[in-house]
């Protein structure tokens, strides 16, 4: 049963969601800690869906939260693995080079794992062939040993274990609809919230405008797809991704290797129609779909971020044929053949800023001593769950010091441990 009050509540049970519930449960152990999630199980999205790849933290500038936080949660989240027997593929990355003139950005990567602590190693042809005899590139590469893969599933699992374990009250299949003052309504009922955690990924900009945040910042969909090998594992030794385009946060088709070892091509960064536009008219909603392709048509227009090169090359990549060709500028002996189904298809919430009209490069958070919103949280974000969301919730301790989050008048929270 939904309960009438809570001390806090977290919508959206996806790994930052289901991270920042176990922070509240260990730094207020006499709160009550709520979390809804409007589907059935948790994780069903971005956070189940997504590579598995444990990023090490190279592509970010030293100055980001994403670099700040990729190093340190490649760490903890193996500890993790490894603690709790998740299996754990450290296949490592591959960085290559297709011309002189990407040798430019190479060098910065290099710089910028440096910066940021990230061991990487700058190899020539050889070296790189000695890791992963069927890559190619142009006679330098980069090596990343701590990139690694794993099942997000089971580490969704393993999370949903602690949040139980930890005493939170899970509840599934229970979505936000709205709020007047500190009462949220939800498709289960009314709860009276001390503080709200916006963590609703493809919802979190619609639902922080209930609280006044977000003015500036929507979510745009891009769908992720996969084409996976029908080849045994082991078939591909690494990682191999091509240099970046810097000007967006997408790293292009690359091929990723499994937990289980296995290869697949991808991911793309197509625009999508819906928020939930993962196969054919699944989840539509025609209201949503005319904002989003308006927005869409909008960047079209003004080519913003240089949308109308990266629609078409996305769009592109619905075809298998294009996917195999991308994958082959890679690596040697990569044949149709082995690449003919697709996996299940992610969608990236991508914020949009609305007065730089660009895409927003970083995390991005807003809160007050109400609520606070999660507004941007894409990838490396599995990788960076961790400490990214001990860091949400010092701000979120901050926001609260002077203030009962406590529904009655006659009670205070507790300070947060200090242990």
């Amino acid at each position: 049963m939904i309960p009438t009050t809570t001390d806090f509540l977290i919508v959206g049970g996806g790994v930052i969601g289901l991270n920042l519930a176990l922070q509240a449960r260990s730094r207020y152990p006499d709160a009550r800690v709520t979390l809804i999630e409007k589907e059935a199980d948790c994780g069903m999205h971005a956070s189940g869906r997504n590579s598995g790849v444990l990023h090490a933290g190279f592509y970010y500038s030293a100055d980001s939260l994403k670099a700040k936080f990729c190093r340190d949660g490649n760490r903890a989240l193996t500890r993790y693995c490894e603690e709790r027997s998740i299996p754990l593929n450290r296949c490592g990355k591959l960085v290559v080079a297709k011309n002189a003139e990407e040798l430019t950005t190479l060098r910065l990567l290099l710089e910028r794992g440096r910066a940021n602590g990230v061991e990487v190693h700058e190899l020539d042809i050889k070296q790189a062939q000695e890791i992963e005899p069927r890559v190619k590139t142009f006679e330098r590469a980069l090596f990343s040993p701590a990139t690694s893969s794993v099942d997000p599933k089971a580490v969704i699992t393993a999370l949903l274990n602690d949040v139980r374990a930890a005493g939170v009250r899970l509840l599934t299949g229970t979505a936000y609809l709205g709020r007047k003052g500190d009462v949220v309504r939800t498709s289960g009922g009314r709860i009276t919230v001390g503080y709200v955690i916006n963590a609703a990924g493809l919802y979190a900009d619609k639902i922080a405008r209930d609280y006044g945040f977000s003015r500036d910042f929507r979510i745009i969909p891009f769908k992720g797809l996969y084409l996976y090998s029908t080849q045994p594992p082991g078939t591909l030794r690494s990682h191999i991704y091509p240099v970046p385009d810097l000007r967006n946060p997408f790293l292009g088709v690359h091929f990723t290797i499994t937990a289980q070892g296995t290869a697949k091509l991808g991911p793309t960064a197509i625009p999508a129609l819906w928020r939930e536009h993962y196969c054919g008219l699944e989840n539509f909603k025609a209201t949503e779909m005319m904002e989003i392709m308006m927005r869409e048509a909008g960047l079209l227009l003004r080519n913003d971020f240089d949308f109308r090169r990266l629609a078409r090359e996305e769009l592109a990549k619905y075809s298998k044929v294009r996917m195999v060709k991308l994958a082959a500028e890679l690596a040697t002996g990569v044949q149709p053949a082995h690449y003919t189904q697709w996996g299940a298809p992610g969608i990236r919430a991508q914020l949009f800023d609305l007065k730089k009209r660009k895409l927003e490069m970083d995390f991005r958070y807003e809160g007050d001593a109400q609520s606070f919103h999660v507004l941007n949280a894409v990838s490396p974000a599995f990788t960076c769950a961790m400490p990214f969301t001990a860091y949400l919730f010092d701000h979120i301790d901050a926001l609260v010091e002077h203030r009962s989050v406590s529904v009655h008048a006659t009670q205070t929270l507790p300070r947060h441990s200090e242990v």
